[in-house]
């Protein structure tokens, strides 16, 4: 009796510890993405000491882009391009900022430069953007590009009929997407509560993003949150996510870009001329019909066989 109490004892512990090791597998996956690098260096440094698994997003045009990206790559962190794409309001644009109605080498050639300005990077997410990213055709663009520098897509989500994953489709291209902004006040108490819901959503359904940006109150906040991040929560990088399922919740948007004039549909077969007669058609009568089966079966190959046996060819 004693003995068997023992090993049912065994087997409980044996059992606890699996689940115990097995814990982490099932827990929710949060990413944090702090945007707008690149700027202010004295504020992202303090990023930059904040635990490894979180990411950083980097303005190409920024004056401190290429020393702020090469930082935090050396500090363990993950570098996205921040780039900047035109937005539906009406406000002053930064330099090679996206529009949906650019050619596809002009936004190949940003993409291009920007690679160069934001060293280690390797993905892009967009800053601002509603009027870019709404546009099947303006993100086809970008995806294509994407694809030649194996770089994937952050959606920011500035605008809930983001085209980015339509568009990504049979580029190989990967495309996650940001659930939670961090910041949209200043307000310590907002950012709280957006942190919590955040992880909320991470735990409710195994992963989430949040963005936010090196304001002193974010990082304040980030300061004191991320220590005591709930032990179901495990802080991640988003690269980590992009076999995560995605669901598109978007409905086609494939309206031309205003600029632009779309390209007719090409028709490959444009049809034969006809020439006018220069006198009218003779009649064709019904008796025609059967003097042109009549030759069709005489000149027939079975008919000829036909013939030639009964000639006798092929008697000795």
């Amino acid at each position: 009796m004693v003995g068997k109490i023992s090993l049912l004892q065994f087997r409980r512990i044996l059992l606890l510890g699996a689940l115990t090791l097995a814990a982490p597998v099932f827990a929710g996956k949060l990413a944090i993405v702090i945007d707008d690098f690149g700027y202010r260096p004295h504020n992202e440094n303090q990023v930059l000491a904040m635990p490894s698994a979180v990411s950083v997003a980097v303005l190409p045009n920024a004056p401190h882009a290429h020393e702020m990206a090469t930082k935090a790559h050396n500090s363990g962190h993950e570098v996205l391009i921040h780039l900047p794409m035109a937005p539906l309001s009406k406000q002053p644009l930064e330099r090679d900022t996206l529009r949906p109605e650019m050619s596809s080498d002009e936004i190949e050639r940003i993409i291009r430069e920007a690679v160069s300005k934001v060293p280690y990077a390797v993905g892009l997410n967009n800053h601002m953007g509603s009027a870019m990213t709404s546009s099947l055709f303006g993100m086809q663009k970008v995806m294509q590009a994407l694809s030649r520098y194996n770089l994937y897509f952050l959606d920011s989500m500035t605008i809930g009929n983001s085209q980015a994953m339509r568009a990504a489709s049979g580029t190989g291209v990967k495309v996650i997407k940001r659930k939670v902004f961090l910041d949209d006040t200043q307000n310590e108490a907002d950012i709280r509560r957006q942190f919590n819901r955040a992880v909320e959503l991470a735990r409710r359904n195994g992963s989430a993003i949040a963005i936010g940006h090196p304001h002193p109150t974010t990082v304040r906040v980030l300061q004191q949150m991320l220590p005591t991040l709930p032990s179901d929560i495990t802080l991640v990088r988003p690269s980590s996510l992009l076999n995560e399922p995605q669901v598109d919740t978007s409905t086609p948007n494939a309206t031309p870009p205003k600029g632009t004039t779309p390209d007719a549909p090409r028709n490959p077969f444009r049809g034969v001329k006809l020439c006018k007669t220069k006198k009218a058609p003779e009649p064709v009568y019904a008796t025609q019909f059967f003097t042109v089966m009549a030759d069709s079966i005489s000149n027939s190959t079975a008919m000829q066989y036909l013939r030639l046996q009964w000639q006798g060819w092929d008697k000795p």
